[in-house]
């Protein structure tokens, strides 16, 4: 590799750029991760000289990461693409205190460009500035000194080596410390920078191409029937919430009145309802699978989910997404994109969850056989810009942050922000029960709204969501989740619900509940899974004459 910068000019070998570039990460890159040792590892003088040798460990392993696959022509944009993306890795876990993970890589492989843009925010462009661009022009400019082919084999071989050996020896002198920090505190080195975030890269790169491998579709439920002795029709609204926290519903006990909505609409509210994941490309897909918490986000491409075992059943089923997409849970089914204003009538600086609704009524008369079931994606309380997630009629709450950098607003300005969300939610589920209502003399309605996910306001300094769910806060699982019944709707005693509405649920009760609520019959369904009947009794729900038989 010939270099034609004048020969006086300052030159390295490859193995010290790759050393200095691997120690300017580790000390520049990652103020999250040594703030959070020191918080579980105060630092005095028995843990001074462990303390320092993680330092030269994860350094090492960048090493052992880069060294590999730095050789020629590739050196150079390899080490700039790792120096400018570990920028941004260290803006959004300093900023947010999230984890790169391959969830995280995934939600952001599948965020559309509006949601990217309101990340772009002044303090993530100096941190790509200073800690991205500014040395990946030193990188660019420095002279490498390179011999022959096979002597940068040996001398990467040299350098991977040595280092090996190097962190081997440095774990093994200090054994008990490496003991606590890999088996006691997991979590720490998913703050590392960039080991962990090119971990987690390779792992969605490979979880990528194997669900690229076309394989045949599982087929799920197709025994589905609508038992022959159920004559009526059943009209069902899911609502598919975007980033709500289960404890700033006020139904739920927020001392804020976030739903007075809903509380004339004499819903009930699950109280404990757990999410499977921590973001919409992991929650969307799992919640809408058999027993998805198990099979994770990707078995969406290879298995059929409710939604196909309704059309099974012959129930007409709606997809209204007003978020990115439907994560491939509606693929086969008949669905609208509301992100537009060619498609959404209620849209100002965005396009309103709201809008939605203003075509429902056409569908559902669109329709005269058959049961029918209309899925509503809601953008809900999506963040940062949590501002701009409702209209300024919603503006209860004040101040409110009006920005997306989250740094700049103080901890209440971002929660009343996030509040008014919540009350804009509030508006528009009380919105699609009124729908529900204008049909209860031709239909038997109900309504079920659960979020994906929940959402960090900045406790133990940590906000947005994407956290590992093995270390996530309550905040980002607890949802969410309320179900409404018309007059007319008899697969569920109300009332033994509510006697049951602190019980512990999860996204995996949403597939059975969904079959339950259009009374499907098929072995999919597990009626211990069934909302409508867990904790409560047969005869309980179906006394009234038309439940599951």
């Amino acid at each position: 590799m010939r270099n034609r910068l004048p020969a006086g000019s300052p030159s390295l070998s490859v193995n010290t750029l790759i050393l200095g570039v691997s120690a300017f990460l580790i000390v520049a890159g990652n103020a999250t991760f040594i703030s959070r040792v020191l918080d579980s590892y105060p630092l005095n003088g028995s843990t001074l000289l462990p303390l320092a040798s993680l330092g030269l460990v994860f350094g090492g392993i960048t090493v052992l990461l880069l060294a590999p696959l730095c050789f020629g022509r590739l050196t150079r944009p390899l080490l700039i693409a790792v120096l400018l993306l570990s920028s941004a890795a260290a803006y959004f876990m300093d900023t947010y205190g999230i984890v790169i993970s391959d969830d995280m890589l995934r939600n952001a492989a599948l965020t559309s460009n509006a949601e990217a843009f309101e990340l772009l925010t002044a303090k993530l462009i100096a941190y790509v500035v200073l800690l991205g661009i500014l040395p990946s022009v030193a990188v660019a400019k420095i002279r490498l000194r390179t011999a022959g082919v096979r002597s940068e084999i040996f001398a990467r071989l040299r350098l991977f080596g040595g280092t090996l050996l190097l962190v081997v020896a440095t774990m093994m002198a200090f054994g008990s410390f490496y003991a606590s920090f890999l088996r006691g505190h997991k979590e720490l080195r998913q703050h590392a920078n960039p080991v962990y975030y090119l971990y987690s890269a390779a792992k969605f790169a490979s979880q990528s191409m194997a669900s690229g491998i076309a394989e045949p579709m599982l087929q799920v439920g197709t025994d589905a029937a609508i038992p022959a002795g159920d004559t009526t029709r059943d009209l069902v609204i899911m609502v598919v919430g975007e980033t709500a926290r289960a404890d700033r519903f006020s139904l739920n006990g927020y001392p804020r009145e976030t739903n007075p909505g809903l509380k004339q609409h004499n819903v009930i509210s699950l109280t404990d309802f757990q999410a499977c994941g921590t973001s919409t490309a992991v929650s969307v897909p799992c919640m809408f699978l058999s027993d998805g918490e198990i099979k994770g986000a990707q078995t969406i491409r290879r298995e059929e989910n409710v939604l196909d075992v309704l059309r099974h059943g012959g129930v007409n089923v709606l997809w209204l997404d007003n978020n990115s997409d439907s994560k491939g849970v509606a693929e086969r089914v008949d669905y609208r994109d509301f992100k537009s204003p060619a498609n959404n009538p209620v849209c100002d600086t965005e396009c309103r969850d709201e809008g939605m609704l203003a075509v429902l009524q056409e569908y559902i008369d669109s329709h005269p056989r058959g049961d029918i079931l209309i899925v509503l994606h809601q953008m809900g309380s999506h963040g940062p810009a949590y501002h701009r997630r409702y209209p300024p009629a919603f503006e209860k709450f004040r101040p409110a942050c009006k920005e997306s950098d989250l740094s700049l607003c103080t901890r209440e300005e971002i929660g009343n922000a996030y509040d008014n969300t919540i009350l804009y939610t509030d508006h528009f589920l009380s919105g699609a029960i009124k729908v529900l209502q204008r049909n209860d003399a031709r239909f038997d309605t109900a309504l079920f709204y659960v979020s994906d996910h929940g959402e960090s306001l900045g406790e133990s300094g940590v906000y947005l969501h994407g956290l590992p769910k093995a270390i996530a806060p309550e905040a980002q699982l607890r949802v969410p989740a309320i179900l409404w019944f018309g007059p007319r709707f008899h697969q569920a005693d109300p009332q033994a619900l509510r006697l049951n509405s602190t019980l512990r649920f999860s996204h995996d009760n949403v597939f059975h509940t969904l079959l339950g609520l259009f009374e499907i019959e098929s072995a999919a369904y597990k009626p211990g899974k069934d909302l409508l009947r867990t904790g409560t009794t047969a005869p309980a729900l179906t006394a009234q004459g038309t439940g599951r038989r």
